[in-house]
């Protein structure tokens, strides 16, 4: 069947929407309590790390699962990244040393190194190509819906029970996102058996070299979001927030609304056009961010960045997948993962090393945030000139 001949909401397609927005919920139950988490081990001064060990491993497992991907198939890899995760979520409560903390972030990274890669790779196969920017859009929605969901019953559940009770909810969702994808079809042809040499990487097998534009975009939008995990939570018990959930939930609710048309508009009007808006939205919420003093501010400017993030992202993917081969679809996204994992992580570092546990520094750590953002037009304009010319 011709790519334009091909149907986008398709049974296969929802399945697979249904299964991200629980592996999303999933792994982002628990973000809101790990800080509290890990000061309950004495670890206070390390919560940078939370985030950043996390997106690591995440980072380095990209090439891989591109390559997997690219060579045993889409569903192999989604399935050994959400083992990664419902195992991971079981033994928080039995690492409970701040080495153990900081060993089960790195493997729990794996999970988001796997998956997403495969998922993104097979909804790319499965949609037509001139609705790529829609179906990112939706699929965007898919795993912002789980993560909206997620954090507030997380931290609902460690208020009313207990922190085991909410680790152990964080590994019973991830079951149900791999039990729903029982009998998908595979999307790559030729697909082969796993062997070593799947496993050691070329050089040339490691970036994508057209998704390295792509990806230093990607790191200049989404290296605030590494800051906003890392210190939000503490932001929001110094405004009075007690459910610290809300402040993802107000994101990610403000991220669906955008993601529901923007995709579309950027397989209308271009993907260039419509993240440069979506970069300068992101550049005005944290300064929100950095100006608020009270619980309701602070939800407002977080749904404002989720508002402009959702309208960038459907648009930097669907681009990204424009720019690449289709056999290489894998280590394109892997590609571009890369630079979102390197962005939160550094985020997460650098937001962790101003704030320093002092909350006259919130105001600093977003305004910085909102001058590296803004860089991400540089580059922008620079490809809109290559197209023009």
């Amino acid at each position: 069947m011709n790519s334009q001949d091909k149907p986008l909401y398709t049974k296969s397609f929802f399945v697979l929407c249904l299964s991200y927005a629980l592996f999303g919920s999933s792994f982002n139950m628990i973000i809101p309590e790990l800080p509290s988490f890990l000061t309950s081990l004495g670890g206070e001064d390390y919560k940078g790390f939370i985030i950043s060990l996390f997106t690591l491993t995440a980072g380095f497992s990209r090439p891989i699962s591109g390559k997997l991907a690219d060579t045993i198939g889409r569903v192999p890899v989604i399935m050994f990244g959400t083992i990664v995760c419902i195992i991971c979520s079981l033994c928080y409560p039995i690492l409970s040393t701040i080495g153990g903390f900081m060993l089960l972030r790195l493997v729990h990274g794996f999970s988001t190194g796997f998956t997403p890669t495969a998922m993104t790779a097979y909804v790319a196969d499965l949609v037509p190509a001139h609705r790529r920017g829609e179906a990112m859009g939706i699929v965007g929605v898919s795993l912002n819906l789980g993560s909206s969901i997620g954090p507030p019953v997380g931290s609902q559940l460690a208020l009313s029970y207990s922190l085991n009770t909410m680790f152990m909810a964080s590994s019973f969702v991830a079951v149900l996102s791999m039990l729903i994808l029982t009998g998908i079809k595979e999307t790559l042809p030729n697909k082969e058996s796993l062997r070593l040499s799947h496993l050691k990487l070329k050089r040339s097998e490691i970036i994508d070299r057209n998704s390295i534009i792509p990806a230093i975009i990607c790191g200049l939008i989404y290296i605030g979001l590494g800051a906003l995990v890392t210190i939000a939570p503490d932001q929001c018990e110094f405004l009075g927030l007690s459910n610290k959930g809300l402040f993802f939930t107000s994101f990610t609710v403000c991220s669906i609304m955008s993601r529901l048309v923007a995709g579309k508009i950027s397989d209308l009007y271009g993907r260039i056009k419509v993240m440069t808006f979506a970069v300068c939205l992101m550049v005005g919420s944290y300064i929100l961010l950095a100006m608020s003093d009270s619980g309701f501010s602070l939800l407002v400017a977080t749904g404002c960045l989720g508002f402009s993030l959702g309208i960038g992202a459907p648009a930097l993917f669907a681009w990204t997948i424009d720019r690449s081969n289709d056999l290489n679809r894998g280590k394109a996204m892997g590609t571009l993962y890369i630079g979102l994992e390197v962005a939160i992580g550094s985020g997460a570092l650098l937001s962790a090393y101003v704030y320093s546990n002092a909350p006259a520094n919130f105001k600093a750590v977003f305004l910085i945030m909102a001058a590296i953002t803004s860089m991400a037009i540089i580059f922008l304009s620079r490809e809109s000139k290559k197209i023009a010319s």
